[in-house]
C-alpha cells in the first residue's frame, strides 16, 4: 500500500480556469491523463494554481469541514437530525475513532494540494513568463501551501513536510513511510514552512485583491501569517519572539488597511449579508459558482452533500417547518428558500446565547448572527397561494406577519404569551438541547443564509469566508495582551466593539449611550475573555474548534459550557487522530512492525 497523500497526483489533476470577469468565480474544467510536462509551461501552471484553489472547497462548506470546525465546542454542539452514529456525534461526543469521515477528508485532499503547491514552485522558476506573474503565482503556491498545511496542524498536530522525495519537493512516485517522527522535530519545521511560505506570499502577492474576486492578496497573508505566529506561541515548539511577532504583523494589516484594501465596515450586520460577499472587511473567501450556473459546477447542487460543496445555509437551522399553526392553518408551509432546509446538525449551546451575547440590547452581533423570529410564509404559487392567503385570513394572519419566535428570556415569553400572542413562543428553557429535547428549535445561525437557489434543498453558491480583517484586530489584542500591552489590547478591542453597538435608526443619542456600555477596561481582559469575544465576532465560521485546541482551553470550556462533550473530552483530544487508512498504509523504513507508534496518542 502507498502513502495516501501521494497517489497519483498529476494523472488525477483536476484543473480550472478562472471566469471572465463578469462570472466573478471559479468554474473548474476537468482534464486527464496529464504528465508533469504540462506544468512547464504557463498555461499548466495556472491550471495547477487554479486547482489548489478549488481544492480549498473541501476544507470551507463541506458537511465534514463544518463538523470539524464548530461541533463538540463550547458553541456548537449536534442537533437532533444527526444519526445515532457518524461523525457529528463522534466529533462531539470525543468518541472520534480513526476511521472518521470528517478527519479523513482533509488529510487526503489537503496533501493533494501541497503536493500540487510543490509541484508549482518547482517548476516555475523555469517557465517563459514575466517576473511579475511568476513571483504573483508563486506567492499564491505558497499562501495555499501554508494554508493546507495549518489545517492539517490545527487537526493533527505535527504532519510530515517531506512526502517521499525530501522537505516541501514535489513526488509524483508512489511513497510507504511516513516521516512524522520525532512529533516535535516535524511539528518545528511545520511551523518554520509555514511562516517562510506566509512571508513570501505578504510581500509577493498583490498588495490588493480584485473588488469582485477573491484572488489572495498582502492582506490575506497578513492575516494568516499573524495568526501562525499566535498559534506557534501556544505550541511545544514555541519560539519566545512569536507573540511579538503575531503582534507586529496584524498592526502592519491594521495601520495600513487603506494600502491593502481592506477596511471594517460600520455596520456588522452587512459583513455576512448576501449580495455583500465582496465587501472590504472579508480578506478571503472561498468561492463557489452560483447556482444558477450550476451546469458548470462540479456537483449536483439538489443531491451532492459531499465533496466540495457548501452547505452550511442549511446544516445550522432549526426545525421551524409545520410546527406553528392557528386554528388548523399553518403559517410556516413547506420550506421558504429564505429559510433553507432545516437539517438540524448544528445547535448552538446555552453558552452562546447565556454568556457570549449576554447582552443583546447593546451588541448588535447576536441579532446579525442569529434568527430568532420567522415569519408566515410558503413555497406556493397561484391559485394555490391564494387558497393559502385566504385561510391565513381567517385566522387573523397574512404573509409577513410573525409566526415564530424565540424571546431572550422566559419572563419575555410570558409576557407574550399573557398579551395573548397567537403566534409560537419558544423561551430559552424550551430551546433544542441533547438533554431536554423539549423541542426543535433555537437560535438559528443565520451568516450562511442563501435565497439564490433553485429550490429548499440546493446547497449554496455564496463564497464562504475564510479571514476578515475583524479577526486580525483578536489577534493583535491577544498577541498584546499575552506580551503584557494589555491596555493596546483594550484599545484593539474597544473598536470592535465600538462598532458592535451601531445598528441602523438608532439616534445619535442613542447609539452614544450603547457604545459606553460597551467599552471594556484593562481589568477586564484575560484568554477567556478574548475567546468570548470571538464568539461574539467570529460565531460558527468553523474556526471555533483549533481556536480552543491550540490555545489549550479545549478541555476547560467544553466541560463549562457543552454537556455532550463534558464527560468525554480528555486531554488527547486537542488533536485528532490520524487516519486509519494513513496507519494501515506505512512500511517503516526500519522494518519496524508498530505502526502505532505513527498515530496521536490516545487513538491507539
Amino acid at each position: 500500500m502507498k502513502l495516501k497523500y501521494s497517489t497519483y497526483i498529476v494523472l488525477l489533476l483536476i484543473t480550472t480556469l478562472w471566469g471572465s470577469s463578469c462570472k466573478k468565480s471559479l468554474e473548474e474544467h476537468p482534464y486527464t491523463a496529464f504528465t508533469t510536462d504540462y506544468y512547464k509551461s504557463a498555461d499548466g501552471l495556472q491550471a495547477a494554481v487554479n486547482a489548489v484553489y478549488a481544492n480549498m472547497r473541501y476544507d470551507f462548506g463541506p458537511v465534514g469541514a463544518l463538523a470539524l470546525g464548530n461541533v463538540g465546542t463550547d458553541e456548537f454542539t449536534f442537533g437532533d437530525q444527526v444519526a445515532s452514529s457518524g461523525q457529528f456525534l463522534e466529533l462531539g461526543t470525543y468518541q472520534i475513532p480513526t476511521t472518521n469521515g470528517a478527519i479523513l477528508t482533509p488529510w487526503n485532499r489537503n496533501y493533494n494540494g501541497i503536493n500540487l503547491c510543490n509541484a508549482i514552485l518547482k517548476f516555475a522558476p523555469g517557465v517563459a513568463m514575466s517576473d511579475a506573474t511568476r513571483n504573483v503565482m508563486m506567492a499564491e503556491a505558497r499562501y495555499l501551501r501554508a494554508h493546507l498545511y495549518l489545517l492539517l496542524v490545527e487537526n493533527f498536530g505535527a504532519v510530515p513536510v517531506d512526502l517521499g522525495s525530501g522537505d516541501l519537493q514535489f513526488t509524483n512516485v508512489p511513497y510507504y513511510g511516513f516521516n512524522r517522527l520525532p512529533f516535535n522535530d516535524i511539528l518545528k519545521k511545520d511551523y518554520q514552512s509555514m511562516i517562510a511560505d506566509l512571508t513570501y506570499a505578504s510581500q509577493n502577492l498583490p498588495v490588493q485583491r480584485p473588488s469582485n474576486a477573491f484572488k489572495l492578496s498582502q492582506a490575506a497573508a497578513l492575516h494568516l501569517l499573524s495568526k501562525v505566529y499566535l498559534f506557534r506561541a501556544y505550541s511545544a515548539v514555541k519560539e519566545s519572539t512569536d507573540f511579538g511577532s503575531a503582534y507586529t504583523t496584524a498592526m502592519e494589516l491594521i495601520n495600513n488597511k487603506g494600502k491593502y484594501g481592506a477596511d471594517l465596515l460600520q455596520d456588522f450586520g452587512q459583513v455576512h449579508k448576501q449580495g455583500n460577499d465582496y465587501n472590504k472587511e472579508i480578506l478571503y473567501s472561498v468561492e463557489r459558482l452560483p447556482l444558477n450556473n450550476s451546469a458548470n459546477e462540479d456537483l449536483n447542487p439538489s443531491t451532492d452533500f459531499a465533496n466540495k460543496v457548501n452547505i452550511a445555509n442549511n446544516l445550522f437551522n432549526c426545525l421551524y417547518q409545520n410546527v406553528a399553526s392557528v386554528g388548523g392553518v399553518t403559517l410556516i408551509d413547506d420550506r421558504p428558500l429564505q429559510y433553507g432546509r432545516p437539517l438540524r446538525e448544528l445547535t448552538p449551546t446555552p453558552y452562546v446565547s447565556n454568556v457570549a451575547f449576554a447582552d443583546k440590547f447593546n451588541d448588535s452581533r447576536y441579532d446579525n448572527s442569529f434568527r430568532v423570529m420567522w415569519r408566515v410564509a410558503t413555497v406556493r404559487t397561484g391559485a394555490a397561494l391564494q387558497t393559502y392567503v385566504s385561510s391565513l385570513a381567517s385566522v387573523g394572519f397574512k404573509i409577513g406577519d410573525t409566526a415564530i419566535y424565540l424571546p431572550p428570556t422566559d419572563a419575555r415569553a410570558a409576557q407574550l404569551v399573557a398579551a395573548g400572542k397567537k403566534y409560537l413562543i419558544v423561551p430559552p428553557s424550551k430551546w433544542y438541547n441533547n438533554q431536554t429535547k423539549l423541542s426543535f428549535q433555537y437560535p438559528n445561525l443565520k451568516k450562511y443564509d442563501d435565497s439564490l437557489r433553485a429550490n429548499f434543498q440546493d446547497v449554496s453558491g455564496r463564497p464562504f469566508i475564510v479571514s476578515k480583517l475583524s479577526e486580525v484586530y483578536l489577534t493583535a489584542a491577544e498577541a498584546a495582551m499575552q506580551t503584557g500591552h494589555v491596555d493596546d489590547a483594550v484599545t484593539l478591542i474597544n473598536v470592535l466593539r465600538t462598532r458592535a453597538a451601531y445598528r441602523p435608526g438608532l439616534s445619535a443619542a442613542d447609539l452614544t449611550a450603547r457604545v459606553a456600555v460597551m467599552q471594556v477596561t484593562a481589568s477586564q481582559i484575560n484568554l477567556d475573555f478574548i475567546l468570548d469575544e470571538r464568539t461574539r465576532e467570529l460565531c460558527g465560521e468553523c474556526i471555533r474548534w483549533p481556536d480552543l485546541a491550540i490555545r489549550n482551553k479545549l478541555i476547560d470550556r467544553v466541560q463549562k459550557y457543552n454537556p455532550d462533550g463534558a464527560g468525554h473530552v480528555a486531554a488527547f483530544n486537542n488533536i485528532r487522530p490520524i487516519p486509519q487508512d494513513q496507519i494501515n498504509s506505512v512500511v517503516d523504513p526500519n522494518g519496524d512492525p508498530n505502526r502505532n507508534k505513527y498515530q496521536n496518542p490516545g487513538y491507539y
